[in-house]
């Protein structure tokens, strides 16, 4: 079936549905990665998001129950070059099409995505509308222009869980885990922004864990007594998520405090700073950052549309400790006079490599630190 992709600055692009069918808007933005869909698929931080795969074939190894990395799909549609839906990998239970299809998410192939990609790299993302039903570009782009796009929503509260939950090497587990924890794990309280699984299987390995909504108190949090505190990834505007703000910098100086990309932004405002939104932003598995404390390159998975301002920090109290090669934004901060640090990219690796999972081990020294 046609389907009909309309941005907001007037231009218009055609292709054909292998999922699913209806109208749906978002931003619309392009992803590097040469593998690793299912994963950016179930990746909280894409709500409200349009994702264009920039690798021409898409579903070659279909999907699986392991790589899931939330617990459905929160992206708004999938556009991609070409779909294969014959995948040919031993780990597959099923196709691409499929999958969408049971979350009712648009997949559309037959665009010209290297198009599409340098459009949105010259214009900047884009709210756009796609359509199977309504097949008029001019009122397409109307209903584009009309949409709410990303800035100054809280899209955190769509994806945060509504109720805490533990997490063991099996996966998810209901009710307090500190209470069943082993002994000598550390315990850490997992502030849900929108993370991504893999991000608890990895402090899993050595900690207890407790994952609660993005809207839980500084003090319900110090009830529980952590020896530290995790902020997860998440979609949309940080400067829209007011309270888990609040929250943070009140929590700031009590335990160790790891980030991950919104929550390396939330860390920034806590700590006094600015946000802003990049151009149309840092999507993929091959970003090159450096780490200015040892000189290493190391080339990172993200996903983020918006950065902390450098300029906005103040540099006796934070220290910048990575940067990105392509563009100079802020890529990771510690605090100097709190155990606090956070990096703007994915050290989860899912999709992408693993050259920065090393910060997971750094958070762990800082727990064991405070406990001296």
């Amino acid at each position: 079936m046609k389907a009909l992709i309309a941005l907001e600055d007037g231009t218009v692009f055609s292709g054909r549905t292998f999922a699913s069918t209806g109208e749906i808007n978002g931003e619309i933005v392009f992803n590097t990665s040469m593998t690793g869909y299912q994963e950016i698929l179930t990746d909280p931080s894409y709500k409200g998001q349009i994702v264009t795969m920039t690798y021409p074939l898409i579903g070659n190894y279909g999907v699986n129950h392991d790589d899931m990395e939330s617990a459905e799909i929160h992206l708004e549609a999938l556009i991609v070059k070409e779909y294969n839906k014959y995948p040919c990998n031993f780990r597959a239970t099923g196709n691409l099409a499929d999958f969408l299809k049971k979350y009712n998410i648009l997949g559309i192939e037959g665009v010209d995505t290297r198009a599409l990609t340098r459009h949105i790299r010259l214009a900047g993302a884009l709210k756009a509308m796609i359509s199977t039903e309504d097949l008029s570009p001019e009122s397409l782009v109307a209903k584009a222009r009309k949409s709410p796009g990303l800035i100054g929503r809280d899209l955190v509260k769509e994806v945060t869980c509504v109720k805490p939950y533990g997490w063991t090497q099996s996966g998810p587990v209901t009710g307090n885990n500190f209470t069943t924890s082993e002994p000598g794990k550390y315990k850490v309280v997992a502030l849900d922004f929108g993370l991504k699984y893999n991000q608890l299987r990895i402090l899993s390995k050595s900690c207890a864990i407790q994952v609660v909504s993005a809207q839980t108190s500084a003090e319900d949090i110090m009830a529980m007594q952590p020896d530290g505190i995790f902020l997860s990834n998440g979609p949309g505007d940080p400067a829209a998520v007011t309270g888990a703000v609040e929250t943070v910098r009140q929590l700031l100086g009590q335990k160790p405090v790891f980030g991950i990309c919104l929550g390396h932004q939330i860390l920034g405002l806590a700590y006094g700073g600015k946000t802003y939104k990049l151009k149309f932003g840092h999507r993929g598995a091959n970003q090159p950052v450096k780490d200015l404390l040892t000189g290493k390159i190391e080339i990172t998975s993200q996903n983020h549309g918006f950065c902390v301002d450098l300029a906005s920090l103040d540099k006796k109290q934070v220290e910048l400790t990575h940067i990105n090669l392509n563009d100079n934004s802020l890529e990771g901060m510690r605090h100097l006079d709190y155990p606090a640090f956070s990096v703007q990219h994915h050290p989860e690796h899912a999709p992408g490599p693993h050259d920065s999972i090393y910060l997971f081990d750094l958070f762990i020294e800082e727990m064991e630190k405070a406990k001296q």
